[in-house]
């Protein structure tokens, strides 16, 4: 099998509209990865021919739901490399997974417990450690970033002490690209007794995953990043853990009994399931999940590499006051590149490559503030590809800059 990036984009209905205008070189997938055929029919096979709640029906239409439901559970837990489908919970994405594990472990935490995180998070990982320790009075503690906007890992030994419950941090981020070695952090955090916690959002479109292999507690990721439909997300934890927490969110399909006093609760990941699921967005991102899987991946992680490389070596050669954040050329990244450039605001930047050269990136601040600030930066630009991205891209792109640059200074 031979990686080929134009088959890959011909199976995108977004991507052939606009391939034949020649108006889309789209490099924003680190915030949004688009939707290919296959995906969108099986959602609307689904709702044309299966639609109706899941779990509790006995009808035959109910019945047959279901069991698309429990299926797709099953493909995301093959797809995470784990034998137990009951450890994967369907959440809103990974923001809305990361919320139900903090309040769930809330629950159980004790004034002065502590969480670490890092100063290279995204929003969706500092704002609900942030809730807790608000509401109940726990330490929030933070790992440091190397100069090349990496989790300082060294210090990791230090930070996390005998009060530490959980260490929840990026396995890849979406600013720096940097990769996070989870299996020393998972080591280093389980002989103080806390858990690990990734946040897989950027790493979990690479491929299938080896998540016992990683060591993690909890892994998260979410559906729109993996070419999947946007409102669903997975939460994975170990079944002996999820046991033992308590849910965050009541309502229906998550309880046992239910009385005016007291209610018991479903084993998970029925427990952590309040509410209808989304059950047409868990079908889709199952047939996302076994459509990633079935490409060549090794020649689309080449393919990636090396376009990620052109796009460092073109902008360092453009010079101009450019700095690439992250790990420098030759180093292991994602495939994104996220850039300052002196003088320059992101917003104008990001402006000037959609108006003139139909180049859609993204600026600001990557729903990562408190690392821009760090870097004393008022945002950044960010280029990102996917399977379907181009030579064509990255020249659109580089030319784009060198043009920017001369339009702008």
């Amino acid at each position: 099998m031979t990686f080929d990036p134009s088959s890959a984009a011909n199976e995108f209905s977004i991507l052939r509209s606009s391939g034949k205008e020649g108006k889309l070189h789209y490099l924003d997938n680190a915030a949004m990865a688009h939707i290919p055929d296959c995906v969108i029919r099986a959602m609307v096979e689904h709702d044309t021919m299966r639609r109706s709640n899941v779990k509790r029906g006995v009808h035959s239409l109910a019945e047959a739901a279901t069991a698309a439901f429990e299926g797709a559970r099953a493909t995301v837990a093959e797809y995470l490399g784990v034998k137990n489908p009951d450890e994967v919970i369907f959440t809103g994405g990974t923001t809305a997974g990361i919320n139900i594990l903090a309040h769930s472990l809330g629950l159980m935490f004790e004034r002065n417990d502590e969480v670490l995180i890092s100063q290279l998070e995204h929003h969706s990982n500092i704002i609900p450690w942030q809730v807790i320790q608000q509401r109940q009075g726990i330490r929030l503690r933070y790992l440091p970033v190397t100069s090349d906007g990496r989790i300082n890992l060294e210090r990791a030994e230090d930070l996390i002490k005998s009060r530490t419950k959980i260490v929840a941090v990026t396995h890849g981020s979406n600013v720096t690209g940097s990769i996070t070695d989870a299996r020393i952090l998972a080591r280093m955090a389980h002989e103080k007794g806390a858990f690990l916690m990734l946040d897989g959002a950027q790493t979990a479109p690479g491929g299938p995953l080896d998540i016992p292999g990683l060591e993690a507690d909890f892994y998260l990721f979410s559906g729109h990043k993996v070419y999947g439909p946007t409102g669903v997300g997975i939460l994975w934890g170990r079944k002996d853990i999820l046991k033992k927490i308590p849910p965050a969110l009541g309502g229906g399909e998550m309880i046992q009994e239910v009385g005016l006093e007291k209610s018991t609760f479903l084993d998970p990941p029925h427990r952590f399931e309040a509410g209808t699921p989304p059950v047409t967005q868990a079908i889709g991102l199952a047939a996302a999940l076994e459509w990633l899987s079935s490409q060549d991946l090794l020649g689309m992680h080449n393919h990636l590499k090396r376009l990620t490389l052109r796009i460092m070596e073109g902008l360092t050669g453009l010079k101009n006051g450019i700095k690439i954040l992250g790990p420098e050329i030759g180093m292991e990244r994602l495939p994104l590149v996220s850039f300052s450039v002196d003088g320059l605001h992101p917003h104008d930047v990001c402006q000037v490559l959609n108006d003139r050269h139909s180049v859609a990136l993204r600026g600001g601040f990557h729903c990562a503030q408190p690392f821009h600030n760090l870097l004393k930066l008022d945002g950044s630009t960010r280029a990102s590809l996917a399977m379907y991205n181009n030579d064509k891209d990255v020249d659109a792109f580089l030319n784009g800059m060198e043009d920017c640059l001369r339009i702008l200074r």
